[in-house]
């Protein structure tokens, strides 16, 4: 049984260094392998994990694996080799990582998942922190029912990166979501890679196999940045999005912000990018006392529609680094 601990309460929360406990870890090297730069929301991880190591007096080693697995899995055994005091990990796909997870164990160096699982023994990594993207799926799925409200609906899907942990859950929860609605159906699903540019080309597709988008109702995605890409798809077709063509998606990035108060997106799940606050937490209680942390630490999945403030939602969140 997986215990769940929920550590966001909002965006302000979620984001303030001042939340957390701030445990000086000056000295400390810690490496942090990024899957890369394929969404706003990435960039903003980004951001503040840089500002949290910068709060705490960590010396931050970055790299960018470009959305490649093996580059990751180098730059871990780099870590390794320098001797970094920890690592922390965003997971580019779940599988193919007990060998180098393996490595940093017998380097007793602990290692920190970010936003992304891994399947792999969990004694191999000292926790993950993350949302629970099923819920974020079955959030905005549940949303969805509510809205067309009994009425026949037909989904297009934008799936994220095929084999990654978003991509799997998210699809889950979505289904989940919409299970118990018979008027809902996915009609079209295929993935976006999480990137606004594939997101328009796939809704373009969709458009063209949709009788001009006529059979769709709505349009989910696994992530804002695809959805964005959507938009601009629907709209070049003629056609209104958020009204002709309802939009859901996940993350809550500025853009959508700006989408919902403009009235061509419905929906966002928020997904806090401060997941970089949580593992310093974690790792200064481990280093202090051997406090082993909660093996999951589960963020809040927020729903925001137009009567959340969309506009200052934006101006809340630009300043982050999406």
């Amino acid at each position: 049984m997986i215990t769940k601990l929920a550590i966001a309460a909002g965006l302000a929360t979620a984001l303030s260094t001042a939340a957390f406990a701030q445990a000086d870890l000056s000295g400390k090297v810690i490496g942090f392998s990024q899957i890369g730069s394929e969404s706003g929301w990435r960039a903003a991880e980004t951001s503040v994990t840089r500002s949290e190591a910068e709060a705490r007096g960590v010396d931050l080693k970055f790299a960018d694996a470009q959305q490649k697995q093996e580059n990751q899995i180098k730059a871990i055994r780099g870590f390794i080799a320098q001797g970094v005091d920890a690592i922390l990990v965003a997971p580019v796909v779940a599988t193919g990582w007990d060998d180098v997870l393996t490595e940093a164990k017998e380097a007793e160096i602990p290692v920190v998942l970010l936003d992304r699982g891994v399947d792999a023994p969990e004694d191999l990594y000292l926790t993950s922190i993350a949302s629970d993207q099923v819920l974020e799926g079955r959030v905005a799925g549940e949303w969805l029912v509510d809205a067309v409200a009994g009425e026949d609906c037909n989904v297009v899907e934008l799936q994220g990166t095929v084999g990654s942990s978003p991509a799997i859950n998210r699809k889950q929860g979505f289904e989940e979501g919409i299970a118990s609605a018979s008027n809902i159906k996915i009609t079209q699903s295929q993935t976006g890679d999480f990137t606004r540019a594939k997101g328009k080309e796939v809704m373009e597709a969709f458009l063209k196999s949709s009788n001009g988008g006529a059979d769709i109702c709505a349009v989910y995605a696994h992530n804002d940045d695809m959805a964005v890409g959507a938009i601009q798809a629907i709209k070049d077709a003629g056609l209104k999005p958020g009204t002709d063509i309802k939009v859901v998606s996940i993350d809550a990035v500025p853009d959508i912000f700006t989408a919902i108060a403009a009235g061509e997106a419905n929906a966002t799940v928020e997904l806090t990018p401060n997941m970089a606050g949580p593992a310093f937490d974690a790792l200064a209680a481990y280093w202090a006392d051997g406090t082993e942390p909660e093996k999951f630490i589960i963020t809040e999945s927020k729903l925001y529609t137009a009567e959340n403030d969309p506009q200052g939602e934006y101006e809340r969140r630009k300043g982050l680094g999406y």
